[in-house]
Formats: structure tokens, C-alpha cells, sequence
């Protein structure tokens, strides 16, 4: 006979998430637990489909109903484990009626404080590595003074389509993606005072057809100026992702953005270390701008640290290329980006538990 579904809740009392350091059952993450025939079955709700600890988690499950098993004298000859995902919309969470993408459900900024850290190469290639794990995922190319979509996503050859008033995004690499740069002449000066920038990034934002996501990124100009605030004050963000290079120069920008965030009510979810370091051919690690800078300053603001991003020449090629998917061809880069992907999923998991998303506002005195 196997365990009664009284003796299943204790034991997955014992499972703990490894991101929230609490157990399943007070997080309300277990669904179901009932005996099965001769097994089980436990239906477990995640907090996103790409949560990077589903192995462990039921590795864990696995081990402590067998434990419980053992203890009260029954027995499991199967164990089925079903995982689902939060479906809960981004409006919802806020409990607001003026959530303009009511179909989706965690939005992330990712943002710098300054240009040629390579904000829009963590951007994409943090968009493509979600999709990777299973999410649904958009690309919101918010840089509209110098959008680098185009380009990294290889979209030169691909036309833009409506749908009545609404944009259609590009379906590529495994992801959706709008950005300015496919609505106007490639090599077109945007020269926009404040309101014509919030303007456009309005219209990109809530005027393309999204369909239901589980991540949409959003890739900001540098600096803390007009997008960024029109962000913060349109959408409800799940929080902010940081990119600085190892440099004190970039360290004190990157300090700037993320006042600015927490200044709006935005969560940071952590910094990543851009170019972090040079990995040469010969296999050799070459710090050429003061590698672990950027953990530095994580630190010492007291914010989680993501990763670190090497310089490896096939990231640039790939991205002067359009491929952003090759880049997990190379191990050691996709080791890099699958740990910062994972990292960043995390981090929104544990925002999502703690319940702290709200619509930011900017109060000026």
C-alpha cells in the first residue's frame, strides 16, 4: 500500500525550493499528493517554466517519499512527478486594470548605465537562453536611439506585418521580437526630443501582438532618461537586470541605473558582469579590464550577482551574424550564459513569492 496523501504532505514538508530556502508545502507549491495504484502522484506548481532547479527539485521529492515510505511501512513502485507553471498574468499580480499586457506574465528590463557594455548582447541571448529552457519569450528592443535587433537577431532580410492597428512580431530564433529598427530607414538618424521617445517605445510596447508570454525582456538605452522612466511607469516590471563591465568607470554609471530603478519601485534582480574576461584560443584567461569589478560593486550595494560573461570571439561573431543560437555550440560560452540565464530565473522566482511586484511611480520634489 503506499503512503496516504496525509504522509505525502509530510514528507515533501522536508523538500525545500533551493531558491526560496522554504518547503514546498508552505509555499503552496504542491497541487496534488495522492496515491496512485501502486505509486503516486504529486503535481508540484512552479513559479516559471524555466525554473533552472526542476532536476533537484524532484530528485528531492523522489527521496523523501521513498524515505517516508521506508518509515511508515508502506511501499512505492512509482513515482509520478508532474511540474507546472504559475499562470497568473502580470496584471493580476499588481491588481491593476491598467496593465497594458495583461498576457504577460513576468517583464524584465535590462538596463546600464552607460553605452558599449553590451547591454543589447545580454539582452538577446538572455531572451534566446529562457526559450531554451521552455518559456515563452519576447524581445522588446526598447533602445530606439541605437537599436541593435536587427542586427543581432538577423532580421535584415525579414518584413515587417500588421494585424488592423497592431504590429506582428518577429518569430526567430526560438523567441518574438520588435524593434524600431525595422520601422525606419536603417541608417535613418533618430533624432527625438522626450516626448516623441515615449511616444515610440509606447507604441512598440503595447501595439505589437505578443500573444501570451511567460518573459518579455526588454532592452533599454543607456543611461536613465526618458525610456527607462516610460518603462517604469507603463508596465508592471518583475524587476531589473544590470549589466556593467569589470571597470570603475562602468561601475559608477551601472550605480546610477540601479538607483534609479529602486528610486521608481523596481526591483533589482542582479548585476552581470559583461566582458568579464578574455578567453583566448590557447585556452588561457586574460583580464583585461580588472575582472570582478562588477561582483564588487553587487556586493557591496548588496545585490545579487548573476554571472559573469567572457569575451569569446564567437559570441561577437554570432552576433554580428544574427546566430545568437550557435553560441551555446561553444561550451564554454554556453556555460557562461546558461548559468546567468538560470540565475536571472531564479531571481524572479523568488520576486514572485515574495509578492512585491507593484506599479511603480515617480514622485519629483
Amino acid at each position: 500500500m503506499p503512503p496516504t496523501n496525509a504522509q505525502l504532505l509530510e514528507a515533501l514538508r522536508t523538500v525545500l525550493d533551493p531558491d526560496l530556502q522554504k518547503d514546498l508545502v508552505t509555499l503552496g507549491m504542491v497541487k496534488e499528493a495522492i496515491p496512485d495504484g501502486h505509486g503516486v502522484k504529486i503535481v508540484v506548481e512552479l513559479t516559471t517554466p524555466a525554473c533552472p532547479m526542476k532536476d533537484r527539485i524532484r530528485a528531492d521529492i523522489e527521496a523523501a517519499v521513498r524515505a517516508k515510505a521506508t518509515a511508515t511501512g508502506t511501499s512505492v513502485e512509482s513515482i509520478n512527478i508532474e511540474f507546472t507553471a504559475d499562470v497568473r498574468s502580470a496584471n493580476e499580480r499588481v491588481r491593476s486594470d491598467s496593465n497594458p499586457l495583461p498576457n504577460v506574465r513576468q517583464i524584465v528590463a535590462v538596463g546600464a548605465g552607460k553605452g558599449g557594455v553590451g547591454k543589447s548582447t545580454v539582452a538577446v541571448n538572455l531572451a534566446v537562453g529562457l526559450a531554451r529552457f521552455g518559456a515563452r519569450v519576447g524581445l522588446l528592443d526598447g533602445d530606439i536611439y541605437g537599436p541593435s535587433a536587427p542586427t543581432m537577431l538577423g532580421l535584415d532580410q525579414i518584413g515587417t506585418a500588421a494585424r488592423g492597428n497592431m504590429l506582428l512580431p518577429f518569430e526567430v530564433h526560438g523567441i518574438r521580437a520588435m524593434t524600431i529598427g525595422k520601422l525606419v530607414d536603417s541608417d535613418k538618424a533618430l533624432i527625438w526630443r522626450g516626448p516623441m521617445a515615449h511616444g515610440a517605445f509606447k507604441q512598440l510596447a503595447t501595439q505589437t501582438e505578443w500573444g501570451e508570454l511567460d518573459y518579455l525582456i526588454v532592452d533599454l538605452p543607456p543611461g536613465t532618461g526618458d525610456v527607462p522612466l516610460t518603462l517604469s511607469q507603463l508596465l508592471p516590471l518583475s524587476g531589473a537586470v544590470i549589466v556593467c563591465t569589470p571597470q570603475q568607470v562602468a561601475q559608477d554609471d551601472a550605480r546610477r541605473a540601479v538607483r534609479m530603478f529602486q528610486q521608481l519601485g523596481v526591483d533589482i534582480l542582479g548585476v552581470v558582469e559583461n566582458m568579464s574576461f578574455f578567453l583566448g584560443d590557447d585556452g588561457r584567461e586574460y583580464d583585461l579590464f580588472g575582472r570582478g569589478g562588477a561582483e564588487v560593486m553587487a556586493q557591496t550595494m548588496g545585490l545579487p550577482f548573476l554571472g559573469s560573461i567572457p569575451i569569446i570571439m564567437a559570441l561577437r561573431a554570432n552576433s554580428d551574424a544574427g546566430t545568437p543560437l550557435r553560441n551555446w555550440e561553444d561550451p564554454r560560452l554556453a556555460t557562461a550564459l546558461d548559468r546567468f540565464v538560470k540565475n536571472v530565473a531564479s531571481q524572479v522566482s523568488i520576486a514572485s513569492f515574495g509578492n512585491r511586484f507593484v506599479q511603480p511611480t515617480l514622485s519629483v520634489s
